[in-house]
């Protein structure tokens, strides 16, 4: 089919790669234009844009696709339908209209509508999660379901492992509700709001590891940010230690004590401690803990 192309992120240029590759190659794919990003504040590309570049498809970089140019160029490519993954931009009038749209994502709709759905599911501690093919209509994520399909949540698994399987798998399933569109046979089943819950963004208040809670959702917290955003602790003075590898001990030090034995780096929490197995200090690199302690005095945490 002849398909324009929405996404902005890193897990969009994984399904946008393998969109090219299929007969369903995008006419024109449609991303943010640049912005300043990182510390330096440079202006970068989104991911999308330089996978385009590198794919030699044809780019729209708008600030809003439903501006009247921006609406004029995508109706130019005249597309047969839009196919839209992590795009971040709210689809409005006349496109619902005019352009039949599926999008690709990364939950178990009606679970975890949102921004936020691969975080949520690692951090509430589910078991599976998975991809959902939607068409795309005026509430969020509430579109009818096309095509889903279910994948574990591995014990350990962070947010980078499993957003690289989910990306691999929607991109798979987009290809597959693409060949179902052309031949008149995709069906689709309205989502049971019964059973709707919201995948909010991850609040920089969250990232923040607070030992008020048990060792087991701080582990799954440190899992559902690494290595895309990142946890940390808070430190005397004002400094933030990343933390982005830890793992759960029933061992109790007492909640809010951060202690140094052994090469090891522990945090006691409500219920259990959090043993800091990868670290990050401020404007360093990643780094096990017993490096980090050799190298660095015993850090203390804050209050």
């Amino acid at each position: 089919m002849r398909t324009v192309y929405l996404g902005t992120s890193e897990f969009a240029v994984r399904v946008l790669r393998h969109l090219a590759d299929s007969r369903h190659r995008p006419v024109l794919v449609v991303t943010p234009p640049d912005r300043p990003r990182g510390r330096g504040r440079r202006t970068g590309s989104p991911p999308v844009a330089d996978a385009c570049s590198e794919l030699g498809l044809e780019l729209l970089q708008t600030e809003s696709i439903n501006r009247p140019d921006a609406v004029d160029r995508l109706c130019a490519a005249a597309p047969q339908v839009g196919v839209v993954c992590a795009f971040g931009q709210l689809i409005g009038e006349p496109l619902l209209s005019e352009l039949p749209m599926l999008n690709v994502h990364p939950s178990l709709l009606p679970r975890w509508r949102g921004a936020a759905p691969i975080e949520r599911a690692i951090m509430t501690g589910d078991a599976e999660t998975g991809v959902t093919i939607i068409r795309v209509g005026a509430g969020y994520d509430s579109g009818p379901i096309a095509l889903q399909d279910r994948v574990a949540i591995a014990p350990g698994e962070d947010y980078g492992s499993l957003a690289t399987r989910l990306a691999e798998l929607g991109a798979e399933l987009i290809v597959r509700a693409l060949d179902l569109e052309a031949e008149g046979e995709l069906e689709l089943r309205e989502q049971d709001e019964s059973l709707v819950t919201y995948a909010e963004k991850v609040a920089p208040d969250e990232r923040r590891l607070d030992p008020g809670r048990t060792a087991t959702e701080l582990e799954r917290t440190v899992r559902a940010l690494s290595p895309h955003l990142g946890a940390f602790v808070e430190l005397d003075r004002g400094e933030r230690l990343g933390v982005r590898a830890a793992v759960a001990e029933r061992a109790e030090l007492g909640a809010g004590r951060l202690v140094a034995g052994g090469g090891a780096l522990r945090l006691g929490c409500s219920e259990g401690a959090l043993r800091l197995e990868l670290v990050q200090p401020a404007g360093g690199r990643p780094m096990a803990a017993d490096a980090y302690l050799r190298g660095h005095p015993e850090p203390r945490l804050s209050g």
